[in-house]
């Protein structure tokens, strides 16, 4: 079975109006300076830091015409929605560590001048290595949609509901997806070079984090939308259709024809010869 990586006419637009899109709806953070010097001040503890991701987790359930942020509340449900995409992201690339661990393992005794590290080693290292990082890669692609799909579903187990994924990024545009994630990994790796600035980098990025992480998170969310099969057309409801009226009985003859007398007009029964009133002939 083989992906097809082609984009389509007019999605390399989409991808442009998706990053304006994300661009704008983070400036908002600015417009709430408590709320900005909040988070940053969050992502800079340990283990606390937790609650801005389940922050951003929050911004991924905004609906694609939401103009207003998430509030910023509930920090226990936060930390633990940050939890588990924590969690999901470590058992994604469980495999890919065990593969890479043993090349960094042995590139440290090398760094060390170790003596007796057998040339074999590295001749299981390295492949482990070129194997674990392609791994590594593809498996990022899918958790990227992973994660906001676990969190759209508000369900932990649907992060590893490996054919919705790939469904979902199947109608996205397998090209137009990898697009994405490049220039989100593009966007990462300026954020990553303005923190090594010397003395003041390590600030600047805790400052950057959490504008870059609603950037993502907002991205993420509207490329998700574009995938999200429409929902299936829910069954009309049959309406029952209303039984007929009785018939009413029919009415006497006698109380349908009514007959009066010609000389003093009282009612009378159709039969009747003389006037039950005035006792005339008709």
């Amino acid at each position: 079975m083989f992906v097809k990586f082609s984009v389509k006419e007019g999605e390399g637009l989409k991808l442009d109006k998706n990053l304006t899109d994300s661009i704008n709806y983070t400036k908002i953070l600015f417009a709430d300076i408590g709320r900005l010097l909040i988070l940053i001040i969050l992502s800079i503890i340990p283990i606390v830091n937790l609650i801005v991701a389940g922050y951003v987790s929050r911004v991924i359930k905004e609906p694609p015409d939401s103009k207003a942020l998430p509030p910023l509340e509930n920090y226990g449900g936060l930390w633990v929605q940050g939890l588990k995409i924590v969690v999901v992201a470590i058992i994604y690339m469980i495999i890919p560590i065990i593969l890479i661990v043993p090349f960094v393992f042995l590139t440290g005794f090398a760094w060390m001048a170790f003596p007796g590290v057998p040339l074999v080693g590295w001749f299981v290292a390295i492949p482990m290595l070129i194997v674990g990082l392609i791994l590594a890669f593809f498996l990022a692609v899918i958790l990227a949609m992973a994660i906001v799909h676990m969190v759209k579903n508000d369900s932990f187990g649907k992060a590893f509901a490996i054919g919705e994924i790939l469904g979902i990024i199947g109608r996205i545009g397998w090209g137009t997806y990898i697009l994405w994630v490049i220039a989100l990994f593009v966007c990462a790796i300026i954020v990553g070079a303005i923190g090594s600035i010397p003395i003041i980098g390590w600030i600047l990025s805790f400052i950057i984090g959490p504008i870059f992480g609603v950037f993502s998170a907002r991205s993420a969310s509207l490329t998700y939308s574009e995938g999200v099969a429409p929902e299936a057309e829910k069954p009309e409801v049959e309406r029952l259709e209303k039984p007929e009226a009785p018939e009413a009985p029919e009415a006497p003859k006698e109380a349908i024809e009514k007959k009066f007398c010609v000389h003093c007009g009282a009612e009378m029964t159709t039969e009747a010869v003389y006037c039950p009133k005035c006792g005339k002939k008709q």
